[in-house]
């Protein structure tokens, strides 16, 4: 089958590689959409930290958002997967340790990471092998473009409820991109105020368009109460600017990741009676937000910029533009496509 392979920074190709079996309690699935995301990038420029932890090697196969239909099941799986339409966790734990007993298998210190981690390759390629316990049936209303927003939305997803508001509420969001919008997106259907801010005036019109009036930068931010703060941008300074900026009492959220660490003044976070909370994985939110996808409680689909080919995966991750790309911060592999 055709995959796509990373083999060292800035460097990958479209090989044919051997199809994957359906071994006992695994299921194969047919690729039919996958999202490039931020990680993918740092995974191209040689950035990820995982590389210089020993958790990732070249040559690797990236793609973590998926979306496809089971065709092979091995030994053990229930054959009522075969057909289905089904996305899968990125996080797979080992099932056994004190961790993964007590339902929080997306940080087993021994996990696997589809498409991320050494040992697990990613669906960047025409099929992908899962254990069948990490699947999660799509419903009719789920298509495949939705299919793959699921990982990242489950991300969102858990943001959003741990920013803790509602009616009343108003929240802050800090980084306009896929996350930052998906979050937002959710804050909104709990019934909150939110306000987003964002670095250029592209990322920040787009947002306006997505119907959140409330869009500012840096600068211009208004003197207002936010109940939360959610940080899913990669700038080493917010994390400490979300503090400053959230009410006593009130929540922050950080998702986001910067390349360089970011400090937070502990005084300022006791004195301010301030709840923060870290947020790694989309696993504890996959079948909620699947709900919210076939509800459409939650609609993300314009999001999505462009769908590419294979081919052109290098060049995504280079920055390059695709030709006739709509506005929006995704861009979608059809591993299908030539």
């Amino acid at each position: 089958m055709r995959a796509f392979v990373l083999t060292a920074p800035r460097e990958a190709e479209v090989r044919e590689v051997p199809a994957p079996e359906a071994v006992p309690g695994e299921a194969v699935v047919d690729v039919e959409r996958v999202g490039v995301c931020g990680t993918d990038v740092e995974f191209f420029t040689g950035e990820m930290a995982y590389l210089h932890e020993g958790h990732s090697s070249y040559p690797l196969r990236l793609g973590h958002e998926w979306a496809g239909t089971v065709s092979a099941i091995g030994e053990g799986v229930d054959p009522s997967w075969l057909g289905r339409r089904v996305m899968g966790d990125t996080m797979l734990g080992d099932g056994t340790c004190r961790r993964c007993l007590r339902g929080r298998r997306h940080v087993c210190e021994r996990r696997q990471e589809v498409g991320i981690r050494d040992g697990r390759p990613g669906a960047l390629a025409e099929r992908i092998a899962v254990p069948a316990w990490s699947l999660h049936g799509l419903p009719d209303p789920v298509d495949a473009v939705l299919g793959a927003l699921v990982e990242p939305g489950g991300n969102a997803l858990r943001a959003a409820r741990a920013a803790d508001v509602g009616a009343g509420d108003r929240a802050l969001v800090l980084g306009p991109g896929t996350i930052g919008l998906l979050t937002a997106m959710f804050l909104r259907a709990a019934g909150a105020e939110v306000h987003l801010m964002g670095r250029t005036a592209e990322s920040l019109a787009f947002a306006r368009d997505l119907g959140f009036e409330h869009t500012w930068d840096e600068g211009a931010l208004p003197d207002l109460p936010f109940d939360a703060v959610v940080d899913a941008s990669n700038a080493a300074h917010l994390p400490a600017l979300a503090l400053d900026l959230v009410e006593p009492a009130g929540r922050i959220v950080y998702i986001g990741l910067a390349g360089s660490p970011s400090r937070v003044d502990t005084r300022t976070l006791a004195l301010k009676d301030v709840t923060a909370v870290g947020v790694l994985s989309a696993s504890p939110g996959l079948d909620d937000t699947i709900a919210a996808y076939a509800a459409g409680t939650v609609d993300p689909r314009p999001l999505v910029a462009a769908t590419v080919g294979l081919d052109q995966v290098a060049d995504v991750l280079a920055g390059q533009p695709v030709a006739g790309a709509c506005p929006g911060p995704k861009v979608h592999v059809d591993p299908r496509l030539l």
